[in-house]
């Protein structure tokens, strides 16, 4: 149940979905049931940022999601968060224009940057909207990790290794999530996930470890919830 906050934003208390074995087969029950008590927290709005210098005070760590117009963020935070409307989500890439800022619980800041790549805008404002990410990935010193989507039909794109190469450069670590596992034959999932695993040896801030996720069906969302408590202050 989530109820509209006093702020500009919304309160919610995330439900607990059928985990995927696969998926929670390395995270103890302490780290899974860390990350659903985390998410039961209340999270709400805090900001908008379209240009840098509209970026929130410095606070406490933040977990950022990045990824191609349509790979399934905003889709993927509202199942992290049990809120169906938290980030807006369109059939229409490119419709979040800006980077929004949610507190969860006042232990980490969720934050959801403008799909880079393809979107039906101007060139102008997606090249404004792709400085503005890059900006924020190289320039925040509270982003504790960046959480990069790929979308698990299509694997690796030029321009998610255009991102790593910069994340990797700003030594900013980030996590492989793949996401829409639900619309992926498992063949064709497992390529993918062998891909991603070669690729990450390439990458010197790359975490890892990967996860394979559906915002629709819930697999992966515990084992993910649980990476973002490890990170979340005490």
């Amino acid at each position: 149940m989530c109820s509209p906050s006093a702020s500009n934003g919304s309160s919610c208390g995330a439900p607990v979905p059928k985990p995927d074995a696969d998926a929670t087969a390395d995270f103890s029950d302490h780290d899974l049931a860390a990350g659903r008590l985390l998410f039961a927290q209340s999270c709400s709005f805090v900001a908008g940022a379209a240009r840098f210098d509209q970026l929130p005070a410095i606070g406490g760590p933040e977990v950022a999601f990045a990824g191609r117009s349509n790979v399934g963020k905003s889709s993927l935070i509202n199942a992290l968060t049990g809120r169906r409307t938290l980030a807006r989500t369109s059939n229409t890439p490119g419709r979040t224009q800006q980077i929004n800022f949610f507190d969860l619980g006042g232990r980490v800041t969720l934050v959801d940057l403008p799909g880079y790549g393809y979107a039906k805008a101007s060139k102008a404002k997606v090249a404004d909207w792709t400085r503005l990410i890059r900006d924020y990935l190289r320039g925040r010193p509270t982003l504790a990790r960046v959480m990069l989507l790929i979308d698990a039909r299509h694997g690796f794109k030029p321009v998610d290794l255009d991102i790593m190469a910069t994340l990797d450069e700003a030594a900013v670590v980030y996590e492989i999530v793949a996401t829409k596992a639900d619309k992926t034959k498992a063949s064709d999932l497992q390529q993918v996930r062998q891909d991603i695993e070669k690729e990450l040896l390439r990458h010197a801030a790359a975490y890892p470890a990967h996860i394979v996720t559906s915002a629709a069906k819930g697999d992966g969302i515990e084992r993910l919830r649980a990476t973002i408590a490890a990170l979340a202050l005490p």
